[in-house]
């Protein structure tokens, strides 16, 4: 529970303590409750695919331009080695988390493996959300990069979207850090932190990746995990 505290508020500071009002500690406890006011939103842009930036494409269409925001959400894993859940922050990630819940709304994630495992001291990542398992593919649009990770690198149990060589260019594939990762650059969007299953991450990693298509501790993982069924809920 402190892990997860402490992440959690890592990942407010890094978007500029979003939900601060700026309004002085007492008077917010002793304000009068105001009516309830219209759910926050965001506005998003959704580009088409750059040439050159992906090699196999399955297109379900885009999000809504408009997306909830000021929100959590949770990303269920239902995988072939248990559940995982991912909660996801949407006041600092919007349209990121946006591109999850209508993707996996499209079964887009569905009975595709984890086709990544980082094995080296630098580089303690698994990587999912292809459904070619190639990790050459997603959806037919990309958005632009939020809340980018801190330079000091990325927390143990974090979780970021991975992007091609280009800024702009997120889309489905996202990586979950099962160590300290302090030689990531900070180029990701950092958009929640695993709350359940993270023994499932490491049972994978602790097995390593298959030793022929190895390079230098990077490669498929050897105990394979599959997302059989992917849901965002936002709360």
């Amino acid at each position: 529970m402190k892990r997860l505290t402490q992440a959690l508020a890592a990942l407010l500071v890094t978007a500029g303590l979003a939900g601060c009002t700026g309004q002085p500690q007492a008077a917010r406890r002793v304000a009068t409750p105001a009516a309830p006011s219209p759910a926050a939103t965001a506005e998003c842009r959704w580009s088409p695919v750059r040439p050159g930036n992906q090699v196999i494409t399955k297109d379900v269409g885009t999000p809504p331009a408009t997306v909830p925001s000021g929100t959590i959400a949770t990303m269920t894993l239902t995988t072939n080695l248990g559940t995982i859940e991912i909660m996801m922050d949407a006041k600092i990630a919007p349209c990121a988390v946006a591109s999850f819940a209508y993707l996996a709304g499209k079964q887009f994630f569905d009975g595709s493996p984890c086709h990544r495992l980082g094995t080296t001291e630098s580089l303690s990542i698994l990587q999912c959300g292809d459904p070619s398992g190639t990790g050459t593919g997603g959806p037919a649009y990309q958005y632009a990069e939020e809340n980018l990770g801190p330079k000091a690198g990325y927390l143990r149990d974090t979780v970021a979207v991975s992007r091609w060589e280009d800024p702009g260019t997120s889309g489905s594939q996202f990586f979950i850090n099962y160590a300290d990762n302090p030689g990531i650059p900070a180029n990701y969007s950092l958009i929640g932190i695993v709350t359940k299953g993270m023994d499932i991450v490491k049972q994978v990693a602790a097995a390593g990746v298959v030793p022929e298509t190895s390079y230098h501790g990077d490669g498929p993982p050897k105990l394979a995990l599959t997302l059989q069924h992917v849901t965002v809920a936002y709360v």
